[in-house]
């Protein structure tokens, strides 16, 4: 079995998500994808909610550098230190995780370790743990930097792929959130009109 891309390594982190920085810059998985992190009897999967590049230097911004370029290409070309100057993140909802085998659809115990490393969960994972949609009530109730409505919708559309039939999982998908979501039917609409593919 090949190995699970991994993308990057844990360098915050708190019970309810963490924060990977990518080995390679830009090198960031799409918003809604789901990663998972291993702790020493602990798998933890979260929902990728927010990505930066950023100065490695907090206090110090890049200069625009292309002026008389004719490709950004040729920006990091002529500057080959910009690669180590700069990184790209990414903050990961938690919103799961197995431990003895037996996935849980809530928050773990503990956070992630810092230097863990980061891995893009395989499709048969995202199927797994597509398969019961408890996971959404963390998504619309999480505190983020991203609207709920775009996390949920690009989350479902992710997990959406890795299933045989991704239209009957949309449906159910939707039939979950008309129930969470029962008292709030423009933020049901706005999810919904997301998630068509």
């Amino acid at each position: 079995m090949a190995e699970i891309e991994r993308v990057g390594e844990v360098i915050e982190a708190s019970t309810t998500d963490f924060v990977a920085q990518c080995y390679e810059l830009y090198e960031i998985p799409p918003l809604g994808s789901l990663v998972k992190t291993r702790d020493s009897s602990v798998e933890l999967y979260g929902i990728v909610y927010n990505a930066t590049t950023t100065s490695l230097e907090p206090h110090r911004r890049p200069i625009a550098r292309g002026k008389d370029e004719t490709a950004e290409e040729e920006i990091y070309r002529s500057s080959p230190q910009l690669t180590k100057l700069l990184r790209s993140e990414f903050g990961a909802l938690v919103v799961g995780h197995k431990k003895d085998n037996k996935l849980y659809h809530h928050l773990p115990p503990q956070p992630a370790r810092i230097h863990s490393f980061v891995h893009l969960c395989s499709p048969q994972e995202v199927k797994e743990f597509g398969q019961s949609l408890d996971f959404l009530n963390i998504l619309l109730n999480a505190s983020l930097p991203v609207a709920s409505e775009e996390l949920v919708s690009a989350s479902l559309r992710q997990m959406s792929q890795a299933h045989p039939d991704p239209r009957a999982f949309l449906v159910a998908a939707g039939k979950e959130l008309a129930i969470l979501l029962s008292g709030n039917l423009n933020q049901l609409k706005a999810i919904l009109g997301r998630i068509k593919q």
